[in-house]
């Protein structure tokens, strides 16, 4: 029986597909201008990707904050908040309480956030049963990779090769996994680790792929997995391999890469009598009472 998380896993390219065909207009950043982007968990590693893509890109400043965190003193031409449900206890506070103006990306459009937010951009289409975020996150970022001018063929190719491809046991069976990337797939490199904790509750780590040496290669090793998305530096696959440890680099686009790591986590789970639609101590949204 195939899982709703299966199932969103499977329907990405075709919702990024109607994500780039429909990119607003008048409710994403100009270039130029000073944004922040909020969000919290998944939404949090999807911020972190588009603020750095857009820097990348020279359209601006662009911060990321877990929505907990972010300053409330400083002035943005734009804040851009994310959330699938619509309900983060976080995300609305932050809402609430900057005087910057406000654009939420939600898949839900019955929820609070429709009044928090000056504009609101819903991409009901990508919206999951599951408590476990995957299309929704991806689908977003698509639409805000295709705001920038990029050009999302090569990476929905990818993505089709990706689920077509049967997995490598190798990766089912890895006792560890630590995530690397490099400039915008960073916050992927995060929320691909998310993704194993929450599906399957591995033991996964994440971080830029130039820090792994300064430390977190010491947990490399025979049974373990450094995960490159992206491109790797030069000479870290050969000190991985020194340790006994595999490094998986495939030259696709990191968000194909993160459908795979996706992939992986329901396998994981499956394989240990673990439900994926409904992850251990975690809901849809966190709602906080006041």
């Amino acid at each position: 029986m195939t899982t709703h998380t299966e199932a969103e896993i499977a329907s990405q390219p075709e919702c990024w597909r109607r994500a780039v065909a429909d990119v607003p207009a008048d409710a994403l950043p100009v270039p130029g201008e000073r944004v922040a982007v909020v969000g919290c968990g998944t939404s949090w590693f999807i911020a972190m990707a588009y603020a750095a893509l857009r820097e990348r890109a020279g359209q601006g400043e662009t911060d990321a904050f877990a929505a907990s965190e972010a300053p409330t003193g400083r002035r943005y031409d734009r804040v851009i908040a994310l959330s699938r449900s619509g309900t983060t206890t976080e995300v609305l506070e932050f809402l609430n309480r900057t005087g910057s103006p406000t654009t939420a990306i939600t898949a839900d459009p019955d929820t609070p956030i429709m009044t928090a937010a000056g504009q609101v951009i819903v991409l009901d289409y990508a919206d999951e049963r599951s408590v476990v975020q995957t299309r929704f996150a991806t689908t977003q970022l698509a639409m805000l990779r295709a705001s920038l001018g990029e050009d999302l063929g090569p990476a929905i190719a990818d993505a089709e090769h990706v689920l077509a491809s049967p997995l490598d046991p190798a990766l089912v069976a890895a006792e560890q996994f630590s995530f690397l990337g490099a400039g915008w797939s960073v916050g992927l490199a995060q929320e691909a680790a998310l993704k194993m904790r929450e599906a399957s509750r591995s033991w996964t780590e994440a971080y830029p792929a130039m820090e792994y040496r300064h430390g977190p290669i010491s947990i490399a090793g025979p049974g373990r997995v450094t995960w490159m998305l992206g491109k790797a530096p030069d000479g870290l696959r050969e000190q991985v391999e020194a340790t006994g440890g595999a490094f998986h680099e495939s030259g696709l686009d990191p968000m194909a890469e993160l459908v795979r790591a996706q992939r992986v986590a329901v396998a994981r789970a499956t394989a240990r009598g673990l439900d994926p639609d409904e992850p251990l101590h975690l809901t849809r949204s966190v709602i906080l009472s006041s």
